[in-house]
This record gives C-alpha cells, sequence and structure tokens, in this order.
C-alpha cells in the first residue's frame, strides 16, 4: 500500500512538473485547450520542425496558451531523455547574441520569447503581438521554473572546455565535426578552431572509437593518441582518457586538447 501511494505521489509529481497551467501567474486565463503531443504527433504542431525535437531525443510536450487583455502568451514544456539533452536542445534555439539569464540550469529572455532548461525539461514561451514583454516573460519564467523538477546546475560537460576565446559550446546529437562514427558529444568552437569531447560506456568503448578514427583519418595503429591531417578538419589532434574521446582542430590543436583533457574526470 505505501509502495503504491509513494508511486502515485512520484507519478502526479511528473505530471504536475510536465503540464503548465495558465492560474500559475494572476490575471491570465485559458484559451483553448491544453495541449499534449509524443513523438508520433509532435510534427502536427510544429508544423514540420518536430525534427529538431527528434535529434535530442524528444519524449513529450504539454502546452497552453494564456491570454490577458490583448497579449497572447503560447506555453510549451517539453521533456526529454536527460538533462544533457534537454540544454542541448537549449543551446540549439538560443540566440548568441544576447546574454543569458539565471533560471534552472540556463535561460534566455528576449522581447518577445523566453526559455529555459531544467533537469530533463525545456521550456518555451512566445508572446504575441508586436512589443516588449520581457517582464511578463521573466514573471511567467519563475513561475514555471518552480513546478518543474530537475537539476539546476549546468550539465559538467561545459566545464571541460577553456572560456577563453570560445565562441560558442553545445551538445551535437549526431556527427560531432561531421564525423557521424562520433555519434553524439559536446563540440566547442574557438576562433583558432573546434574542440569536441565524446563519452562513450566504458574504456573499450573508448579504445574502439579511437581505433575507428584512426582508420578514418588514415592515422598509424595507436591506443591513447594521435594526430592527422583531413581533407575538410584540416589539422587534427585526438586523445582518449578513460571512457572520454576529445579532439582538436585548426591552429593550436595539440594546446587545445590537451587543455580539455586536462579537464576531463
Amino acid at each position: 500500500m505505501l509502495k503504491s501511494a509513494c508511486a502515485l505521489a512520484l507519478f502526479a509529481g511528473i505530471l504536475a512538473a510536465a503540464t503548465p497551467t495558465c492560474t500559475l501567474v494572476p490575471g491570465w486565463t485559458p484559451q483553448g485547450q491544453p495541449r499534449a503531443y509524443t513523438t508520433d504527433d509532435l510534427y502536427e504542431y510544429m508544423d514540420g520542425n518536430s525534427e529538431g525535437y527528434f535529434l535530442y531525443g524528444f519524449q513529450n510536450m504539454h502546452g497552453v496558451t494564456c491570454v490577458q487583455g490583448e497579449t497572447t502568451l503560447v506555453i510549451d514544456i517539453s521533456q526529454f531523455g536527460d538533462a544533457d539533452s534537454a540544454y542541448g536542445m537549449f543551446c540549439a534555439n538560443r540566440d548568441l547574441r544576447q546574454p543569458m539569464v539565471k533560471i534552472g540550469m540556463g535561460g534566455q529572455i528576449v522581447a518577445r520569447r523566453a526559455m529555459f532548461t531544467k533537469g530533463p525539461y525545456y521550456v518555451e514561451i512566445a508572446a504575441n503581438p508586436e512589443g516588449d514583454y520581457t517582464a511578463v516573460l521573466r514573471q511567467w519564467s519563475q513561475a514555471l521554473e518552480k513546478i518543474v523538477e530537475g537539476a539546476t546546475e549546468p550539465p559538467a560537460a561545459l566545464g571541460w572546455f577553456p572560456e577563453d576565446g570560445q565562441v560558442s559550446l553545445r551538445l551535437v546529437p549526431e556527427s560531432p565535426l561531421g564525423l557521424r562514427l562520433l555519434g553524439r558529444g559536446y563540440v566547442a568552437e574557438y576562433a583558432r578552431g573546434k574542440a569536441f569531447v565524446v563519452t562513450t560506456a566504458s574504456e573499450d568503448a573508448a579504445r574502439a572509437l579511437i581505433a575507428k578514427l584512426r582508420a578514418r583519418l588514415g592515422a598509424p595503429a595507436g591506443d591513447t593518441a594521435f594526430e592527422a591531417d583531413d581533407q575538410y578538419l584540416g589539422r587534427i589532434s585526438v586523445s582518449r582518457k578513460g571512457r572520454f574521446v576529445a579532439g582538436a582542430t585548426g591552429d593550436g590543436a595539440g594546446d587545445l586538447l590537451r587543455a580539455v583533457t586536462a579537464r576531463l574526470p
């Protein structure tokens, strides 16, 4: 009986965290019915733009449209497979020209749009019509953050890449640097080149991956590290540390790679 009660409580908590309501902020009323989508029908709502969500492991979405006077807010909470994937979705959508705000693991608020990620959830708010809704979007973001469960610290992988000269950093869901065999990994872009880190299931898996990379890039046989010249990537340095495979390209690739591997756990 106790186990059943705990299970029901857990299910209710997940349901509440994934489902926004217009009553979260006073003065707003719902327009139409709440929305709910899965991988089977998200494309109907996204008007053909659902593929990006699927790349990051989208599982489900719950949303609602709220109105106050002439203002309409479209609010959606999407659940992904893990916090890294949700943060990756956020990074893929945020405007690099605009500053981040501290909401959940990270967020951004501009005139007509707010987004943030917390745990495996990615939250989006769109405001209409034209205008500056920054204050409203901040109020709603803070209210939604309270009902969304999950981690508030950014992924640990963000600390693996030196910040000096860094232009961008994001989770690439498949084919980092255009190399499909890498699968999924974090990629940081610098003025002098790029760096990546792929996390494998085990040290043996990392050894197998680096062997495939050697064959793909035409490097001599070995286990831990190598350098090669690629037609498209130019100079590339790659190394293995435990179950991690890291690499860097461009001028100073070796120095950048050493800086990255020094930060890996």
